[in-house]
């Protein structure tokens, strides 16, 4: 017999900008935000696929989501601190991989030139125009948990990238890094 099985995931949007060397924070932002992330995937039920998506002047995903703690661990002790903050970059690039098949235009977000010009793909098009936004927070079976210590400065807006999670049912969960004095780097 088989059964239905809900697959539930995860992306952990991790901020790697400049910023996160600062020390108001010990040892510092980016140390703290790794740390936060290992306990946060050792404590997800081991059915949960977890996958990594890191944030600077660009994002890009670093893991896929998996079920292999340790690949997770291994991606955040890769991470190599650059420019720029492009939240918003982060919240698409996490959109997408989480839902390959929910009309999201990539290429259109980050760039402002869609896709459609050079893709071939006809099935990838009827998905991106045949898109109707569900009720915001509807989707239970995928997440982002969004790490940062500031604000976005390069990139789509990331409120407009919140507008398209909640249009898709994600919720988007943020977890500062950082104190309210801040510090000068």
């Amino acid at each position: 017999i088989t059964l239905p099985s809900r697959v539930d995931a995860i992306i952990l949007a991790m901020d790697v900008s400049g910023s996160m060397r600062a020390t108001d924070v010990v040892p510092n932002r980016i140390t703290a935000a790794q740390n936060a992330a290992k306990a946060f995937v050792a404590d997800q039920p081991g059915q949960v696929r977890i996958g990594v998506v890191a944030i600077a002047a660009s994002a890009s995903l670093v893991q896929s989501p998996t079920d292999k703690r340790e690949d997770i661990l291994r991606a955040f002790d890769r991470f190599q601190l650059q420019r720029g903050t492009a939240l918003g970059s982060g919240l698409v690039i996490s959109l997408a991989t989480l839902l390959p098949g929910a009309g999201i235009d990539v290429e259109q977000i980050i760039t402002g030139q869609s896709s459609r010009h050079w893709a071939r793909d006809p099935a990838r098009q009827a998905e991106i125009d045949s898109f109707k936004p569900v009720p915001p927070g509807s989707n239970g079976a995928v997440a982002i948990v969004l790490l940062s210590d500031g604000e976005s400065n390069t990139g789509p807006a990331l409120l407009d990238a919140g507008k398209i999670a909640a249009e898709r049912g994600v919720r988007v969960y943020t977890v500062g890094i950082g104190t309210t004095e801040g510090t000068t780097l």
